[in-house]
Formats: structure tokens, sequence, C-alpha cells
């Protein structure tokens, strides 16, 4: 296989998240440097479907390191779950004689890649693109850092509010079922709670929590909730607050959709770079169905069916000096 792959496609799908194009850049280049013809699909694996396949030279993944979303576009693909659809795409494929894939996105992106190259023996390699990082074997995915740092900003701003009217807010962040990017603005926000999918506190441990920084007279105070925790949504979980409570007017911030956006960090460009870049090197080498990754600063090789199927939960160490620090 080593000796067999001269060119390669490349497409985002899912969700997007910042640092995408840090690694369109790294894969178009990498291809480039070791003289492999390079492809872009646009819109996932709709555009493999349709055949909106691309050429792409060094020159086209210029001045993009920096930007949010990807320039392939993305989406995710009804079609592509049915054996017609991964046909068609195979046939797409073929038209430009293409014979190894990059994929970079989610569970949901590397599931279709798994299942597409057992049936038709194109070799596949994945790279983690989600803001979520709720993907087994690696750190970091590409985009959780600059969600973490969008809302860290955002709580910051709310926290100069709640400080001025004595007020408690809930903000409510994204993450699907998974804590990461809650734990993580919790600690950095200094954030007096926080609620995530991974822990099994509850609203009554919330309350307690609560009404003892309301005896020592602290009124204004942040407790930021994962989108996917069990105790509810924000909104919900503060009205069980205010139902509960004669101290505090909880007052409610979803962050949403703008922890998707924006310029990368310096830590996803870089990380997105490196796994674009050993994406190539693997395949060059003869690997294939599976996730690059990164784990103590170094590339790791996952299993796509690992990736996918094994649990990935915030470390139980954070989660405790969570909670002292809240104190």
């Amino acid at each position: 296989m080593a000796n067999t792959i001269k060119r390669i496609a490349v497409f985002t799908s899912g969700g997007d998240a910042p640092g995408m194009n840090a690694a369109i850049r790294a894969v178009v280049r990498t291809c480039s440097y070791h003289n492999l013809h390079v492809y872009g699909i646009y819109h996932g694996y709709d555009g493999m479907i349709d055949g909106e396949i691309v050429r792409l030279e060094s020159r086209d993944v210029g001045n993009i390191i920096h930007r949010g979303g990807t320039i392939l576009k993305t989406a995710r693909s009804e079609r592509f779950r049915t054996v017609e659809g991964r046909q068609s795409a195979y046939e797409s494929l073929m038209a430009y004689e293409i014979d190894a894939l990059i994929a970079i996105g989610g569970d949901g992106t590397f599931t279709g890649a798994k299942i597409f190259q057992k049936e038709h023996k194109i070799p596949c390699i994945g790279i983690p693109g989600t803001i979520d990082n709720d993907l087994f074997g690696t750190d970091y995915t590409i985009g959780f850092d600059t969600a973490v740092n969008t809302a860290i900003e955002a709580v910051d701003k709310i926290r100069d509010t709640a400080d001025s009217h004595n007020r408690l807010f809930f903000v409510e962040v994204m993450g699907r079922k998974a804590g990461f990017i809650a734990l993580n603005t919790g600690i950095g926000s200094g954030a007096g709670g926080i609620l995530i999918p991974e822990s099994k506190s509850d609203v009554d441990q919330l309350m307690f929590h609560l009404r003892k920084m309301a005896k020592r007279k602290k009124l204004f105070n942040l407790v930021i909730v994962a989108e996917g925790n069990e105790n509810g949504t924000a909104h919900e979980i503060s009205k069980i607050v205010k139902q509960n409570s004669d101290e505090y007017e909880p007052k409610v911030t979803v962050i949403g959709h703008l922890q998707r956006g924006g310029s990368p960090t310096a830590l996803d460009r870089l990380i997105a770079s490196q796994m674009g870049y050993y994406a190539v090197l693997a395949l060059i080498e003869g690997k294939s169905g599976i996730m690059i990754g990164i784990q103590n600063h170094q590339p790791s090789y996952i299993k796509l069916d690992d990736a996918i199927k094994r649990v990935k939960k915030p470390e139980a160490d954070l989660i405790e000096m969570a909670n002292v620090l809240s104190i």
C-alpha cells in the first residue's frame, strides 16, 4: 500500500470546528512536498456522492490557517448512510483515480469512513475535528481549545454584570453528552459550580452549595452547565433554583454556536497542523483505518473503531479540583 498511494482526497464533515482549515492546509502542503496529488471534496460525504471534487495546490491553502470554519464546507449526509449512496461516492472518487481519503470530523464522520473503507477497500485516515473533545485516543480534538477560550471570554464579561448586580448566572455551554468544555470553562473562569454529564452532582447539591454562599453574603455567582448534563438545561435548573431560594434571582445565558466559530487559537492551529502532517505520512507508510491523535504532545495512532466506541471521560482529579476551588 505504501507504494501505491498517489492521489489523496481530504474533506470535512459534521459540525465545523476552528482549526479545520489549518488541518486542510497541512494535508495539502505535505502532499505537495511528497509529490502526491491532493484533492478537496466540498460539502462532506454529500459532495463525495455528487462529485464536488477539485484539485488543490499549495497556493490554494495560503492565508487560511487563521480562519475559522472550513474552506471545503461541511454537511451531514443521510444519503451516505445507504449502500447506494456510498457506491455513488466510490464511483465519484474513481473518476478522479483517488486512492486514499483523509476525513476531518467527529464520530459520525469516522463511522462513515470505517464502513466505506470496509466496503470499497480505500484507505482512510481520520483527523479529530470537533469542539466536544469527546474522541478516545487524543488529548485534544481540533476546535476544543478555541471553544473553551471563547466560552471563558463570554463568561468573563457576564461576571462583570453578575458582580455589579449581585446576581447568580447560569451559563450553558456546548459539548453534547461530553462535559469537557464545561469543566475547562468552569475552572478557567473561576465558576462557583459546574454541572457536567460525567459527574453525578445534582440540583440538591447545587442548592446546598448556593445556600452556604448566601450565608456568607455571596449572592453573586456563576454556574457553568453542560448542554448534555442530566439535570436539564440551564433554563430548567434556573427555574428550580428560583422556586427553592429566596436569596437568588438567577439569570441564564446560553453561549451556543459562538463556540464553534472564530479564529482558532495557537494550540488549535498547532495540533491541526500536526494531525494533517501525520495523516499524510501515515498513508505513505501504508497505515489505514486509524485516527491521528495527539497524546503527551506526540502523535498517536488509534483504530477508528476505538476512537468511536471507547468512552473518553474527564479526569477524576480535574473534577475534584474544580469542586475544591469552587468553595
